[in-house]
């Protein structure tokens, strides 16, 4: 696994903006919270995979800023000769996934999207938790995606997701 350091270079290196990069931090920090949490818990998290699956979960906003992101960050993750895990990661952290039926509708390349591991479902929940740098409700999240008007599938994952790390932190 890489460093921190070494993935924040390849976050510089390959064009994010500082904006994004913040975000990243942001998110690998609270990332980490929850799995400490987890973890704490008695679950069996890799940290090390979180925090650096969430610091380089935008890596592909260096080349877009639309739904596509996540998979252009997953082919850059991959010529970076980083490890599978970390790709999925950042192929499965929008929303809560997409699924394959919604990736077809959306033009994008067909698969599932949908977080599956613990690190990824941890990342994802983690980054709706975020807007830039700002930590927000996931009532907050949901109603953004109302107002976006997002399939219903999608907000109901998000809202499955968030109580499902609820309940492994012991809130729910």
């Amino acid at each position: 696994m890489i460093s921190r350091e070494a993935a924040l270079t390849i976050l510089a290196e390959s064009g994010c903006s500082e904006k994004v990069i913040a975000h990243c931090i942001a998110v690998s920090d609270l990332a980490l919270e929850i799995a400490a949490g987890i973890k704490s818990r008695g679950k069996d998290v890799d940290l090390s995979l979180v925090e650096i699956g969430a610091l380089l979960h935008d890596l592909g906003r260096s080349q877009s800023h639309g739904i596509d992101h996540a998979i252009l960050g997953a082919e850059l993750a991959r010529s970076y000769g980083l490890e599978p895990e970390i790709q999925e990661i950042i192929k499965r952290h929008i929303g809560a996934g997409i699924s394959r039926d919604e990736a077809k509708n959306m033009h994008l390349p067909d698969d599932d999207y949908i977080p599956v591991t613990l690190e990824q479902k941890i990342v994802a929940h983690a980054d709706n938790l975020l807007v830039g740098t700002e930590r927000i409700s996931i009532d907050r999240r949901i109603r953004k995606m109302e107002k976006k008007e997002l399939s219903r599938e999608s907000i109901d994952r998000v809202k499955v997701l968030a109580e499902e790390i609820d309940i492994m932190l012991g809130k729910g």
